[in-house]
């Protein structure tokens, strides 16, 4: 199962780059539907959690299915982030974002090193960590609360995200084939 993972991820992040195509043909904006879209994926994920009671015993397929589902979520918040949110730092890269953290941390309080824009490195890295580090928390505490509802509260944040993402002033495009 876990080999399937890389050509579901390689297909749901061309799905993505399709679905914001046919959007920017119509004119539409990108980011609502691809949000919407990861939040019926990671919905998918909530509905096989709580369907199949038994985890412990959980049969492969619905297993294989959740985490299918997850990593199609993933690959099509990878894509969104790259296609319509382009300069927003990944949330992909944790390690990168918090080495960028530590290297304009160090730049800004040198004294030898010029700045070089390290103040606003470190200040989009270091909201990127802090979202990275509270969503972390949220899921474990979410475990640890809701047990096999624990999938809820993503869907909760992906459904707010779609819904209040019609004010985005983030330049969207699509890489012309």
């Amino acid at each position: 199962m876990q080999i399937l993972a890389i050509p579901v991820f390689i297909v749901a992040v061309a799905a993505t780059w399709g679905i914001a195509r046919m959007l920017s043909r119509r004119e539409a904006g990108r980011v609502r539907p691809l949000l919407v879209v990861q939040c019926l994926l990671i919905g998918g994920v909530l509905l096989t959690s709580v369907i199949d009671r038994d985890a412990a015993n959980r049969s492969s397929l619905v297993q294989g299915l959740a985490a299918m589902l997850a990593v199609s979520a993933m690959a099509c918040q990878f894509a969104t982030l790259r296609i319509a949110l382009p300069g927003v730092p990944s949330t992909a890269v944790m390690t990168g974002n918090l080495t960028q953290i530590v290297v304009s941390a160090l730049d800004m309080a040198s004294r030898s090193q010029p700045n070089g824009g390290a103040s606003v490195q470190l200040a989009k890295a270091g909201r990127s960590l802090i979202g990275f580090f509270l969503g972390c928390t949220a899921g474990a505490l979410a475990v640890v609360w809701l047990g096999r509802w624990a999938w809820s509260l993503p869907v909760a944040i992906a459904a707010v995200a779609a819904l209040t993402a019609g004010g985005t002033t983030v330049r969207e495009q699509v890489p012309e084939s």
